[in-house]
């Protein structure tokens, strides 16, 4: 394909991409409803309680009817294990099975893991979305003050300029301050791309076509609450985590698994009943003393397994997955309770840097008044208040860092806690 055609086609898709404008709980929500993750996680639960009727089944009757015609020569023996009828029709059922019943709860327990599984993966979604909406909108903030930042970085230049056509100052700084506006053009083009694959990212996340943008809605909230003690909030933690709930679903229906092994020693009980049409050309009044059309018969199936291969080894590989399983919730408990710690502490000291960078913002904007003051009385020249303005500038951008920074934090926080969907239910 030629260049001018895929130039084409990537002009067309761009020409119906749409850029969706929300706010992070409409983000949240959508992302509850519409990402892919979740939906692929749900038709997995549907196909695990799908399996809880197909294994209870056997207990239920199952009717089959047809015919054994056949033209019969001497005696008339039997086809497929019934006498050659004109019609007939089958019953069976499980009466007791227990290694059938066994299966119809291992499946019942498959199917809450899913549903386990489903919640986790919700809660990993809905954190995505949120640190993706968060990495948008500060792109977008920051993009703006770093616009604003060019603007001034300009009107220095120029003041520069003028200095220099005067005498008054030396043609290094204005290379310094052109080299200044080349970074700070620098700092636009790369937050421009970082905001765009943001927003790209969090479009596909919410299920939207690649092509189409969803853009943040600037809002002032404030961040989630931290929990107040620690020891709580391990123990919730470990109460709400779903993959420690999903790893002892997985333990219950192993045991499940290996009970039902070692049930196919117990004897079966099965419900048989069977209608059958019979006709005279097969010779039936020959042999037998009275014929009758309408035959039918109750009754049940009684089976002792005598000798059943395998119990044995399949028992041996249920006890080593077991094994496995239970080395996994150990490790799955410890790791939780760690990163929890871990998330607390980077949490604190985001909120100690978000402090930080709030007194920094205040002096710069302090200090701006007083250059403004001072400018008035004609003590300071226009470059230094541009100047000025430009730290204030950067003052802000470090602010808002910070406090993206502390809000992502708390929301890891919450993801590792449990109330991430409590939290985001709470959003303006």
């Amino acid at each position: 394909m030629s260049k001018i055609a895929i130039s084409l086609l990537a002009l067309a898709a761009l020409a119906h991409a749409e850029v969706h404008s929300l706010t992070l709980r409409q983000t949240i929500e959508l992302a509850v409803r519409q990402n892919p993750e979740v939906a692929m996680a749900r038709l997995d639960e549907a196909k695990a309680r799908a399996a809880i009727r197909a294994a209870h089944d056997p207990f239920l009757p199952r009717f089959t009817a047809g015919s054994g015609m056949a033209k019969t020569w001497g005696y008339p023996s039997s086809i497929e294990g019934a006498a050659p009828s004109v019609v007939q029709a089958v019953a069976q059922e499980f009466l007791f099975n227990r290694q059938q019943s066994l299966e119809v709860a291992r499946a019942k327990e498959n199917a809450r893991g899913a549903a386990i599984a489903v919640a986790g993966q919700r809660d990993e979604v809905l954190y995505r979305a949120a640190a993706l909406y968060l990495d948008a909108e500060r792109a977008a903030r920051v993009g703006a003050l770093a616009r604003t930042a060019i603007e001034r970085q300009q009107a220095v230049l120029d003041s520069i300029r003028a200095q220099i056509a005067e005498g008054r100052a030396l043609p290094v700084v204005e290379k310094q301050a052109e080299l200044a506006l080349a970074r700070d053009r620098q700092a636009v083009e790369i937050v421009d791309d970082e905001q765009a694959a943001a927003e790209t990212d969090l479009a596909v996340a919410l299920g939207f076509p690649a092509e189409d943008r969803v853009r943040a809605v600037v809002q002032e909230r404030p961040a989630p609450p931290l929990p107040s003690d620690e020891r709580q909030a391990a123990e919730a933690a470990l109460a709400a985590n779903s993959e420690l709930r999903h790893l002892e679903s997985a333990i219950a229906a192993k045991q499940l698994e290996m009970r039902g092994a070692a049930a196919a020693r117990l004897p079966r009980v099965d419900l048989v009943a069977q209608y059958s049409m019979l006709a005279k050309f097969n010779n039936y009044t020959e042999y037998f003393s009275h014929f009758q059309r309408n035959n039918g018969e109750l009754g049940v199936s009684f089976q002792l397994p005598l000798l059943v291969p395998g119990v044995a080894s399949a028992t041996a590989q249920g006890q080593a997955d077991l094994g496995r399983l239970r080395i996994q919730l150990s490790n799955a408990r410890n790791r939780i309770v760690s990163d929890l710690a871990e998330s607390l502490r980077a949490a604190r000291r985001a909120q100690t840097a978000a402090d930080v960078a709030r007194l920094d913002l205040a002096v710069a904007r302090e200090q701006l008044t007083v250059n403004l003051a001072q400018f008035q009385e004609g003590r300071q020249t226009m470059r230094q208040v541009e100047e000025s303005r430009l730290a204030e500038n950067d003052k802000w951008i470090a602010f808002y860092d910070a406090q993206y920074a502390l809000e992502k934090a708390r929301w890891n926080v919450l993801r590792l806690n449990g109330g991430l969907l409590e939290s985001a239910a709470k959003l303006p």
